[in-house]
C-alpha cells in the first residue's frame, strides 16, 4: 500500500490557485485561470471560501501515484487542515464545515450548485464519504453512516439519468441533513427530494434515457424479470423505445441493479418492500 506524506498533495504553481490573488478579478480573468489549472489537471480552486470545480469527465489520479484524488489517503492530508495550508479540494471544503461544526457547535450549510453536468452529484457523495471517514464511531454509528452513504445509490436510481450532457444527471433537488452528537459522530439524518422530473417517466428526449432504475431492472437476472413480466428487449416499451437510447457506454445496469438491491436492504428497506417498490416500477412500463 502506498503511504502519502503531505508533500504528496498536488502543490504545483499552475495559475492562481485562490482567485481572489488574480490580479484583475473578472470573468475573463477567472474563466482562463480555470482554463489554464483544468489542463494540468487541477481541477479545483478556489475565490476565498468558495470552491471552484472544473468537471474533468475522467477520474483524476496523485500526480506519481495510482491512488484516486478521492482515496483514503488523500482524506488524511486534509484531516485537521485548515483550507489555507492546503490546496482547494473538496476535502477541504468538508473538512472546514465538519471542524467548525465540532469545535465551534454551529450548525454548518454546504451549497452545491452548477449547471448540468458540473460533477454536483459526485461533489456530494465526496463530502459524505469524508466526513463519515473522519468522524467518531461507536454504537449505532456505523449503522447511520451506511444508511446516508448506500442512500447515495437508491436516490440516483430513482431520480437520475443520462441526458445527452451527462450520463448520470439528476434530476430532481436535494436538501440532505447529517445530525451530530456533540463529539462529532452522525447520529441520524434526513433527505428532502425538490422537483423531479417526472415527465422523464414517459416522455424522455432523443437520446437521453428515463431514469437509471427502468434500465437496471431490464438488466436483471431472468428469474428476477420473469417475475414482473419483462422480457429482456428495452425497445418492446412504449417509454423507454421514444428515446432511443438504452445503454450507458462504461455502466454495467446489471450490476447497477444488485448495488441498488443492496442499498435498499441497507437503508432498511425489508425485501417485501422493495420488490413492491421494482412492481410499481415494472407496471409503469407496462403502461
Amino acid at each position: 500500500m502506498a503511504h502519502l506524506g503531505v508533500a504528496a498533495l498536488d502543490t504545483r504553481e499552475v495559475g492562481i490557485s485562490d482567485m481572489v490573488l488574480l490580479r484583475k478579478l473578472s470573468n475573463a480573468g477567472i474563466t482562463e485561470n480555470l482554463r489554464v489549472r483544468h489542463r494540468e489537471g487541477l481541477i479545483y480552486s478556489s475565490v476565498g471560501p468558495v470552491l471552484v470545480v472544473v468537471n474533468p469527465y475522467t477520474w483524476l489520479q496523485v500526480p506519481g501515484t495510482k491512488l484516486s484524488i478521492y482515496s483514503p489517503e488523500v482524506m488524511k492530508l486534509y484531516s485537521f487542515k485548515s483550507r489555507l495550508d492546503v490546496p482547494p479540494h473538496i476535502f477541504a471544503t468538508a473538512e472546514a464545515a465538519f471542524r467548525q461544526l465540532v469545535l465551534e457547535e454551529e450548525s454548518q450549510c454546504v451549497i452545491i450548485s452548477g449547471e448540468s453536468g458540473a460533477g454536483k452529484t459526485e461533489a456530494s457523495k465526496q463530502i459524505q464519504n469524508y466526513v463519515a471517514a473522519v468522524s467518531g464511531g461507536g454504537d449505532g454509528v456505523e449503522q447511520v453512516k451506511t444508511i446516508f452513504l448506500q442512500s447515495n445509490q437508491v436516490l440516483e436510481a430513482f431520480g437520475n439519468a443520462k441526458t445527452l450532457r451527462n450520463n448520470n444527471s439528476s434530476r430532481f433537488g436535494k436538501y440532505l441533513e447529517i445530525l451530530f452528537d456533540r463529539a462529532g459522530r452522525p447520529v441520524g439524518g434526513r433527505c428532502r427530494n425538490y422537483l423531479l422530473e417526472k415527465r422523464r417517466v414517459v416522455r424522455p428526449g432523443r437520446g437521453e434515457r428515463s431514469f437509471h432504475i427502468f434500465y437496471q431492472l431490464m438488466r436483471a437476472s431472468d428469474k428476477v424479470r420473469s417475475t414482473f413480466g419483462l422480457g429482456d428487449d428495452p425497445s418492446v416499451f412504449q417509454y423507454l423505445a421514444c428515446s432511443g437510447a438504452f445503454d450507458v457506454p462504461g455502466v454495467d445496469d446489471a450490476a447497477e441493479f444488485e448495488s441498488t438491491l443492496s442499498s435498499l436492504t441497507a437503508i432498511g428497506i425489508p425485501p417485501k418492500r422493495s420488490k413492491a417498490i421494482l412492481r410499481c416500477v415494472a407496471a409503469v412500463l407496462h403502461i
